[in-house]
This record gives C-alpha cells, structure tokens and sequence, in this order.
C-alpha cells in the first residue's frame, strides 16, 4: 500500500529560487545570437544571411499548408465556436484525418515531420480561423506528450505514444496548481513510489485541453526515500486511468472554445516505464520543452497582425470623415503603420527564430523567450490600435454587426484572445525575470560568488580574480565598435532602397551601451540586483527591441535577394527600426528617471491599508468563496466531464 501524500511543501524565496536554478540549463554549448547582444556584441554572422530551410523541407511544409488552408476556409466555422464556446467534434476529427496532431511528430511515427518554420505557419493559418484550435494543437504539440518524449523520452515510450498522439490522441501539460502558478518549488501533487509505479496525487488547474485529452504530461513530486532520489518529476499518463477526475470546464474571457480544465488525482497508479527522465529531472524538461515550444504563441501572434492588418486597410479606405477616408488622416494613419511595420518585424523574429531551431547550430533559448514575451505585448497593441480604428465597430460583436447587416468583423473577439499570450506559459513578468537571468549569466559565472552572501571569503577571493581578469578584456570591447563606422553593415544598403545599415550600426552601439548598462546596475546593486524587477523588465525589453530590429533588416535583405517585395520589405523594416529606436531611447530613459522607489512606498501603503479611504463609494460585484479553491489531495466529489473526441 503506497505511503499518504505530502501536504504543499512550505519553502522560502531563496530555496524556492534555488529550485528554479537547478531547473535551468547551466551551459552554453552553442553560441546564441541574444546572449551576445545582452554582452554588447551584434554578431551578425549568427544571423546573416537569413537561414533558409531545405528545399524538401518547404515543399512539404507547403503542400500541408495547401491543405490546411482549404479545411479552414470550407470546414473551420471560427463565428459558431464563439458561438457555442466549443470546438465540434467533426472539426477536430477532420484535423486529425488530416494528419494536424502529428505536424511535428516524426514521419517514421505516423506524424508529417513539419520543421519549426512550418508548424508556426500552419499555427498561424489555423489560429486566424480560430484561436481555439491553434491554442488546441499548440498546447498538444508545443508543450504536451510529443515534445517532452522527442526530447527526453526512452525508445519504448517513442514507439509506444507517437504514433498515437499523431493521429487520434490529443494530449495536454499539467504543471499549475490551484496554489501554484511560476513557482514550481511548492508542487504539492506527489507519486509515491509504489513497487513498479508510481501513485498520483494532486489537483491541477488550467489544464489546456485537459477536459478532451487522451494523454497527459504531468508534473508531480516525488518523495526522497531509498533508492528514489525524489523530486519534481514528469509522467505520460493516460487520461482516463482510474482516479483521474475532470472536475470542471474553465471558461475565460477569450479563446471561447479552449477546453481546459481543473484535474484530480486520487491515487492513480502510473506504471514506472512511464516516467520521463530520471526522478527530479521534471522542471528542467518542462522548461527545455518550452525553449521552442514558446515559438507557437508568436506564430499566432503573427497571424492576428497579418489579420489586423487586413481589416486595417479594408475599413480604413471606405470609411470616410471629413470628406476623405479615415487612412488619410494621420492619426489614424499612424496606427496603420505601427500595425504594418510591428506585424513585419514579429514575422521576421519568429521566422528567423524557427529556423534557427531548426538548424540546431545555435542556442535560441533567449530568443524564443525574446519572441514570446515580444509577439505577445505588440499583437496585444496591435489588436486594440485595429478596435480603435474600428471605433464603435471594434467594441461591437461580430454577430450584432451581422444582425443590423454589416459585415461581422469580430475585432473586438481577437483582443480577448490574444490576452491569454502575456499570461499564457510563462506571463510577461515571468518572461522578464527569466531572460534577465540569462543575459547575465555570463557575470554570475565570473562574480556570483562575489554577491552570494552564503559563500565563504576563500570563495570570494577567488570570484573576485576570475572577475578582474573577465572584465579587464570585456569593458575595453564596451567602448568602441563597427556601429561608430560609417561604412559598417553596407550590404543593407542597396542603390533604390532605404538605408536600414543606419540602424544596424544604432543596434551595435545600443547593445554596447545596454551592457555597459547591467555592468554598473550589477556593481551598483550587487546582491540586491534580483530585487530590481523594473530596472531588469526594461533591460529585457531593450535586447527584444535590439533583437526585432537585427531580425528585420535581416528578413528585409533576404526578401530583396529572393522575392519582387524586397523594396517594400525595406520600407516596411526602417519604418519598424525607427519606431522601434524611439521605444528604445523611452526604455533607457526610464532606467535611471522612474517612480521604482516611490512605487514600492505606495504599494506598502495599500497592503497596510492606508489608503483604503479611496475605495469607498463603490460596490463590489464579486461573488463569495476563497481567493484561492481548497485542493486537498482526496477523491473527488464532482461529476467527470472529461469528454475524449472519437
């Protein structure tokens, strides 16, 4: 009989913080395009030219797109699932006879072998004809069973689940907890050893595609005793297995259709030949998983920018005011422009980052994150800018639109959905903390030891050497580069075109300078540097800037040498460099001359109640029950409204 499960384990920020380190990858193996842009060097040469994917790979990749396009146009009715709040059964049997659950699974496992760069294509044709479904075979392909099994799973468990999750088995990712969201140190669901399996249980929240899912990734702690190391651990497991209760359908205020769910686990029985890696390697396969997983939500990030774009030009040239269309004038016409220049600059950070992952010569940890964290704060901006020029229109429904008879646009739908992406795997302050533990992994490997106060001073003395000789060669590079030369990155200059080497050698100097940046934060701040979340939030926010523009001027060149659009191309990249320095300038700015401080004072304030003389004159509308469900590991006293799709 299995031992009764652990309660939530109870551990301090620092053990917490020293979980999520061990979870991370220590190395550099490969070099890393964003890495050396954090260190102030813009190495081109990991960029350009543009990576190009193999020809056979394309002419796959395009002949699954023909196909997906034409079920999507006759078969996708996106206005009804926002309708109904669910996705028909017929349509999800329709993608899988179409082979869509098995777009990155290999051929030889029944799936149809498509590189990053095309999965992200197909994401963003199916998730403009509905979010639901991209967020669908995103959650199953991206971060559920396929992947971790790709990357860490056994023969066996490949041979054994592949070919089912290729074409009729959906799968989902369970790691939050009703108590438990980016601080996977206090998981409280456990698997108890157990003779040769392992017994599940927990509850689990905001399980994507948990409520029609065959098979499950799930994450659960394992406790230490002889012979079991212990620790936070993964697991395939079959959905249905006994035990296993889906106790409710979540609905939100976008995705309409999203089938995600709360999940109990009352003593399941999980055969040991199913666990992922070794016992306590389960964060860091959740978080490798998600270094190219992340790409999915820019692809459809892309897709509703291709979209707003669209209906942007549409309306803005038919609706008049003041004798002329709305596009004419310039308040309007600047948003156009951001929507155009920002949706061509979001395509060229994820293409060149698919590729990139594709190619496996580089580290594009930073740069997924980089692409997620920047696809999902523009395709946000991007969205409401179109509502805004929609005027009364944007804020209507598509099906009243229709019923006074006009066209059902639903602008105001694709905000709503996009939303989910600054929170959706890892939500914007999350990303800002993890990429800034990145970029200055490089001066954490040199002078941690130096800020770590429970190192010894033998330790420190040590640190304090390597880091002299570290810096004595790196600051002097900080000085001086090939963005003060006038002639540097000429080749993005072509005759007829605009000149877009302006703003590579912009980019160089700024990556200088935004290193130059972290080095005095880091000697100024030291150990409290961590605490700094608003300095270390624009810090980020400047590299993904740097990065956007790099990969535009890139995409631009490589649109010119390939395509009729390649001065069109050019005039869309400077647009975007010269919106995009204006950003940066602001972000700098605000390193040193904002409110952090007089912030942190204020927010002691409201905590302590000091100003709760400002919310009075007001009802509160919200219903009773705790801020957060009780999940107390037991049987469930709810109906199952798992539903599998056959």
């Amino acid at each position: 009989m299995s031992a009764q499960p652990t309660q939530q384990p109870k551990v301090s920020e620092r053990e917490a913080r020293q979980v999520a380190e061990a979870a991370r990858e220590q190395d550099w193996r490969k070099p890393s395009f964003a890495k050396e842009l954090f260190l102030g060097r813009l190495r081109m040469d990991l960029i350009h030219p543009h990576p190009l994917p193999p020809p056979q790979d394309a002419a796959r990749g395009e002949a699954f797109l023909a196909k997906l396009r034409d079920f999507c146009e006759t078969r996708i009715d996106g206005a009804r699932i926002e309708r109904e709040a669910k996705i028909p059964d017929e349509v999800i049997n329709g993608l899988k006879e179409l082979g869509a659950l098995g777009m990155k699974i290999d051929i030889k496992y029944g799936g149809l072998g498509l590189t990053q760069v095309y999965y992200n294509k197909a994401l963003a044709l199916v998730g403009s004809a509905s979010p639901a479904i991209g967020a669908l075979l995103s959650a199953h392909q991206s971060i559920g069973v396929p992947q971790p099994l790709k990357i860490f799973g056994t023969q066996e468990q490949r041979d054994t689940f592949l070919p089912r999750l290729a074409r009729t088995d959906i799968s989902a990712f369970l790691l939050t907890e009703p108590d438990v969201g980016s601080d996977p140190a206090r998981l409280a669901t456990t698997a108890v050893p157990d003779g040769d399996a392992y017994v599940l249980d927990g509850v689990k929240l905001w399980t994507t595609n948990g409520v029609v899912a065959d098979l499950l990734v799930v994450m659960a702690r394992v406790p230490k005793s002889e012979g079991h190391r212990g620790g936070i651990t993964a697991f395939v497991v079959e959905a249905d297995a006994p035990g296993i209760t889906v106790e409710n359908r979540n609905a939100f205020m976008g995705l309409r259709g999203l089938e995600n769910g709360v999940t109990r686990f009352h003593q399941v029985r999980v055969p040991a030949a199913n666990r992922i890696g070794p016992e306590g390697a389960g964060l860091k396969i959740a978080l490798t998983t998600l270094n190219t997983g992340r790409l999915s939500l820019p692809a459809m990030c892309v897709g509703a920018g291709k979209w707003c774009l669209k209906i942007a030009r549409e309306w803005s040239s038919v609706r008049e005011q003041w004798g002329k269309p709305v596009a004419h004038h310039e308040a309007v016409g600047a948003k156009i422009s951001f929507i155009a220049a920002t949706t061509f600059a979001l395509e060229a950070v994820l293409d060149l980052s698919s590729q990139m992952a594709d190619e496996d010569r580089n580290d594009i940890r930073i740069e997924a994150a980089l692409a997620k964290l920047y696809g999902s704060e523009m395709a946000c901006l991007m969205a409401d800018e179109l509502v805004q020029i929609r005027g009364g229109r944007g804020f209507e429904t598509a099906d009243s639109l229709a019923a006074r008879g006009e066209r059902a646009v639903p602008a105001e739908q694709i905000l709503r959905d996009l939303r989910i992406n600054r929170i959706f795997e890892g939500s914007t302050e999350i990303m800002h903390l993890l990429i800034a533990r990145e970029a200055v992994d490089a001066h954490l490997k040199v002078a941690g030891d130096i800020i770590d106060p429970d190192k010894p001073l033998s330790a420190k003395a040590k640190a304090g050497a390597n880091a002299a000789g570290f810096y004595a060669k790196w600051l002097p590079k900080l000085v001086t580069g090939p963005g003060q030369l006038p002639r540097s990155y000429a080749e993005f200059h072509p005759s007829g075109h605009p000149d877009l080497s302006v703003h590579l050698r912009y980019a160089e100097r700024t990556a200088r300078k935004l290193a130059r940046s972290t080095f005095y934060a880091m000697s100024r701040w030291q150990g409290r540097m961590e605490t700094k979340q608003g300095f270390l939030g624009r810090i980020v926010d400047i590299g993904a800037e740097l990065f956007a523009v790099s990969a535009a001027c890139v995409r631009a060149e490589l649109l010119r040498t390939t395509t009729a659009h390649g001065r069109e191309a050019y005039q869309l990249a400077d647009a975007f460099c010269r919106q995009s320095r204006i950003r940066t300038e602001e972000l700098f700015n605000r390193l040193w001359t904002n409110t952090d401080d007089l912030d942190r004072k204020v927010v002691k304030g409201v905590l302590s109640g000091t100003y709760t003389w400002l919310e009075e004159g007001i009802v509160d509308p919200s219903g009773e029950g705790p801020w957060i469900a009780e999940a107390a590991p037991g049987p469930s006293e709810r109906q199952n409204v798992h539903r599998p799709i056959r």
